[in-house]
């Protein structure tokens, strides 16, 4: 299956809009230059395109196989997985101590982006890993570092997030998974895991897993676990591998989607002998896992804006090729016409870029707040670091909420041919439909925003933004091409505003805040996406009319303005930047004025109503 990008889109976040050297002038990254990452972009674009994408239709059809108790993947896998690893690809923004390349975050989600894009499957076991080592570096001990920290950054060991019970999903203080204290300083480990991603497979020989589990006299609920490392494999003194660690794969689960993605059962001590090792403090675990789950959230955002780009770019190229009916500008007698002529399918395609562009921006954006947070220190870290968190549900849950929805209208293109397995649209919506719920389904995301992080430092986050998203539509509002549509931002800015001042005033704002928690985070999804999409189409209108000035051509000649976007690659992007904007502006934004008018109403009718 041929990966389709966005890679102009993606380098003109990093390299035009985002001020990357704000961030490159630091001491953090004095080594590294806006040459060399855009080389490394080439390089992740390549094995994304190559090894990585080639073995994404047979993981599909193929899927991970469970016999004999092992789990086995799909043809390609193993030689994708290891172009992957030889290339830096499992931890391009890590610490090099450890084998990272160290760089910026911005730059690793366009990194995650082409790598989810072009497989997912293989995308999930690259996120888990790095995350799993990252959370030993950041709580284990000197001797836990040096044995797992740079095996697993550099793809030699993979690592797993093992949370979820069958008891215990979302409510994560219901887990009984125990961990017993041995006296040369150990655990023993001993319940069942499941739905834990990659928890088995033969791509490396041992797997790192992080275990919350709780130990005899923890008190009841989160505040009792604790967090663990379980390998696979036990570990001799010198990294060398020992004995089987008594972790059993018990079987894997029949998906909607991502089937070369092994969903696994897994069973700790049922022979009480499985060590594990202590991360961090006692009854400290689920605190030391949001580290973790917080950057999965993060990047299973990136996940839905990945599988939504290579949707959107699949449709795309079908529209300029497909022929069907006659157009509305087709000549009398003409053949058929491209469906891309067609205006619904035009207003399709635009509404799918339109939102891609806006789930780019708000992960880019909340990426470099990441960075920004690195190198500054303080207060001015903590403004940064507020924003990172502010944004962070919001990115996991707008991104694969609209993303799984712009892979339905990617589908509709197709046509029939959307629905078979000829095309690659329906894996794309099969593949993005579980973002929604794992890390944390998205009702939970919403809750958190509402409940945490409105709230987090005095609210100043929240301030923040809304205050640059009204300053953006003043700035632009009486613009000759983007006025009207800044204006539409300015109005769900007020409708948003409404619905946050006056919610908390009602004798029942506790309920109806919960109760509408998710039209909140979608409605201040819209108006960040609102915002930074204004901002890039300001920009784009400026590099478009230099170069129109470069190349001579008068802007109200319309004929000698449509051939050099025919002729420019840059004029044409530049061009679509403002009209994608200007098309989110007036039929995305709108969708927050109509949740203002719902929620203000104090409607609770689903607590009324008897199921």
């Amino acid at each position: 299956m041929k990966f389709l990008d966005d890679d102009r889109d993606i380098r003109f976040n990093l390299f035009e809009w985002l001020d990357l050297d704000a961030v490159l002038k630091t001491p953090h990254y004095e080594e590294v230059d806006r040459e060399q990452l855009g080389m490394v972009l080439d390089e992740a674009l390549k094995v994304a395109r190559g090894s990585v994408a080639a073995c994404n239709e047979i993981g599909d059809r193929v899927g991970a196989q469970f016999e004999h108790g092992k789990v086995m993947l799909p043809e390609g896998f193993a030689e994708a997985y290891r172009d992957l690893a030889e290339g830096g690809w499992i931890s391009p923004t890590m610490d090099p101590a450890f084998g990272g390349l160290g760089l910026p975050e911005a730059v690793g989600t366009g990194i995650s982006e082409f790598i989810m894009g072009a497989n997912t499957s293989l995308g999930l076991q690259v996120l888990l890993t790095r995350g799993a080592a990252h959370l030993i570096e950041t709580f284990g001990s000197e001797e836990l570092k040096a044995i797992c920290c740079e095996r697993m950054y550099s793809g030699e060991w993979t690592g797993t997030m093992c949370l979820t019970e069958a008891g215990a999903g979302s409510d994560l203080g219901a887990l009984t998974t125990k961990a017993v204290r041995q006296d040369d300083g150990s655990y023993l480990i001993t319940g069942e895991k499941i739905f834990i991603t990659s928890g088995d497979h033969g791509l490396t020989p041992n797997i790192i897993h992080a275990v919350l589990a709780r130990t005899p006299g923890a008190p009841a609920g989160p505040k009792g676990l604790s967090l663990f490392v379980v390998p696979k494999l036990r570990v001799n003194p010198d990294g060398s591998l020992g004995a089987i660690n008594d972790v059993a794969c018990a079987g894997i689960e029949h998906k909607l989607g991502i089937h070369g993605s092994p969903t696994c059962s897994l069973v700790f001590g049922a022979n009480n002998g499985c060590q594990g090792f202590l991360l961090g403090q006692e009854e400290q675990g689920l605190a030391h896992m949001f580290q973790m789950m917080n950057a999965a959230r993060y990047e299973v955002g990136v996940q839905g804006l990945g599988n939504a780009s290579a949707a959107h770019q699949a449709a795309l190229a079908y529209a300029k090729e497909r022929l069907q009916g006659r157009g509305p500008n087709a000549g009398k007698g003409a053949g058929q016409s491209l469906i891309i002529e067609h205006p619904d399918v035009r207003r399709s395609l635009l509404l799918q870029s339109a939102y891609v562009q806006a789930m780019r921006a708000l992960v880019s954006y909340t990426a470099w707040c990441m960075d920004m947070a690195h190198v500054s220190q303080g207060e001015e870290r903590d403004r940064w670091q507020g924003l990172v968190e502010l944004l962070t549900p919001i990115s996991k849950a707008w991104c694969t909420d609209w993303g799984f929805r712009v892979t339905e209208w990617a589908l509709q293109v197709f046509g029939g041919y959307g629905y078979t397995m000829d095309y690659p649209a329906e894996q794309y919506l099969r593949d993005c439909k579980i973002a929604s719920i794992y890390e944390g389904t998205n009702g939970i995301q919403a809750l958190d925003l509402v409940g945490r992080k409105f709230r987090m430092q005095e609210g100043r986050p929240m301030k923040a933004l809304l205050k640059q998203a009204a300053e953006a539509a003043q700035a632009l509002a009486e613009d000759p091409v983007l006025g009207a549509s800044a204006r539409q931002l300015a109005e769900a800015v007020k409708a948003l505003g409404a619905v946050l001042t006056q919610i908390p005033t009602r004798e029942n704002a506790a309920l109806l805040t919960i109760l509408n928690a998710v039209p909140i985070l979608d409605m201040l999804g819209h108006v960040v996406g609102g915002f930074l999409l204004l901002q890039q189409a300001s920009l784009a209108k400026q590099k478009a009319q230099a170069l129109l000035a470069e190349r001579g051509v008068d802007a109200s000649d319309s004929r000698a303005v449509r051939a050099l976007h025919a002729s420019s690659r840059d004029a044409a992007f530049y061009q679509n930047k403002v009209q994608s904007a200007i098309h989110f502006a007036h039929r995305g934004l709108p969708l927050v004025a109509a949740h203002s008018v719902a929620l203000l109403s104090g409607e609770t009718a689903p607590m009324e109503a008897v199921f």
